[in-house]
């Protein structure tokens, strides 16, 4: 049985256009409070995390944590609201079954976003 994996698509809704160059970090969060960092990088020009645990690679049942960094996203396009608003969005969820596959498509604004579980 091959794993599911993680993925990851942004879109700001504000202005019409992928999440390029949005950083994004992938935690697994242990029982004994230890972080492992799954994924840390930069979304694609499609606004899509290329990353191995897309396809499953690091990805065991248990909780997890995507971070978004919003703020630095809008500061780098230089539409970022005076003064900021949202800084690095967590979003906390649980894998049940590793075999499956966890789409997590966000749309977001410089004031808010919405985030769930995609197909």
């Amino acid at each position: 049985m091959s794993a599911g994996g993680i993925s990851i698509h942004a879109v700001d809704v504000a202005h019409g256009r992928p999440g390029t160059g949005m950083r994004v970090e992938i935690h697994r969060l242990m029982p004994d409070g230890e972080r492992r960092v799954l994924a840390d990088g930069v979304l694609g020009p499609d606004g899509a995390l290329d990353h191995p645990v897309k396809t499953g690679e690091g990805i065991e049942a248990g909780v997890h944590e995507v971070l978004f960094h919003l703020g630095a996203f809008f500061a780098a396009t230089a539409e970022r609201p005076p003064p900021p608003f949202l800084e690095v969005v967590p979003f906390r969820f649980r894998v049940f079954d590793a075999a499956l596959h966890y789409h997590l498509p966000i749309k977001f604004t410089p004031w808010g976003f919405s985030l769930y579980r995609g197909a």
